[in-house]
């Protein structure tokens, strides 16, 4: 697993640990691989980032491997027009590109092992909120990268698949509406008037949806089934807005899809 510092990451190392596999958690601190290290869970400093890191990680599993879990990721909330070019950046570099980097240097250790690579996307990935262009962006590309490596891959054995949570009551959101406010207060003052009310109702309905979400838990549960059905779906939702967000994407029309969303904003 790239990201088992907290959250869903650190409850799916768990629950793996718990089956039996013998977890390789990335995390970024000494502090927090002393606080997940157990029976079952070896800590393995990592960024997926930083090309070193990867590298050791490679070195470190060895020759086969039975699953790859990409979960790293920040959340990151600004409109396009006033999201720093760096934030965009940064983002895609741990949202996307990171994830590309672990794939590539453990893939020859899941052809061997006829393993799987296990994406954590987002319903954010099929559905773009207002705010949400760099995340969404880099959610909506990984599902693409996933599509195109499992088509790739099958043929070989090994089976790539695509996790989308909802709301799940973790830190992530709380980090992410703390990180929003710090690129609003940012905004000029014109795109404070064009878009301040629109930051703070996402940031309202993000807050409701993390409270009113499943437990860490029960995602992992989720996430660990993709790592070890026999026969897994290309995708599994996780929560019931998740369920009900990418169905809508595949009947409405894009013009109805922006009505649903403009009046979920106006009765936040």
């Amino acid at each position: 697993m790239t990201g088992a510092s907290t959250g869903m990451g650190r409850a799916t190392a768990v629950e793996l640990a718990r089956q039996g596999f013998h977890v390789l958690a990335g995390v970024r601190q000494d502090s927090d691989a002393d606080a997940i290290r157990s029976a079952g869970i070896e800590p393995v400093i990592l960024d997926i980032t930083k090309p070193e890191q990867v590298e050791a990680l490679a070195l470190r599993v060895g020759p086969s491997l039975h699953a790859l879990v990409n979960n790293a990721g920040i959340q990151v909330n600004a409109p396009v027009e006033a999201l720093p070019m760096d934030q965009w950046r940064r983002t895609f570099e741990v949202n996307l590109f990171g994830h590309v980097a672990v794939t590539q240097a453990l893939l020859p250790a899941l052809l061997r092992g006829q393993g799987r690579v296990v994406n954590i996307s987002s319903v954010g990935g099929k559905a773009a909120m207002p705010t949400y262009g760099a995340y969404a962006g880099a959610k909506f590309a990984l599902e693409a990268v996933s599509d195109s490596l499992r088509r790739e891959v099958a043929a070989l054995g090994v089976q790539v698949v695509v996790v989308e949570p909802g709301g799940v009551r973790t830190e992530m959101a709380a980090r992410g509406i703390a990180t929003a406010d710090e690129l609003a207060a940012g905004m000029t003052a014109e795109q404070e008037r064009r878009y301040g009310g629109m930051v703070l109702a996402i940031n309202s309905l993000m807050d409701s949806g993390t409270a009113a979400g499943v437990s860490a838990e029960a995602a992992a549960l989720v996430v660990a089934k993709a790592v070890t059905a026999r026969r897994p779906r290309t995708r599994y939702t996780i929560g019931r807005d998740a369920a009900v967000l990418t169905r809508l994407v595949r009947v409405l029309s894009d013009r109805a899809l922006d009505r649903v969303i403009a009046a979920r904003l106006r009765r936040v």
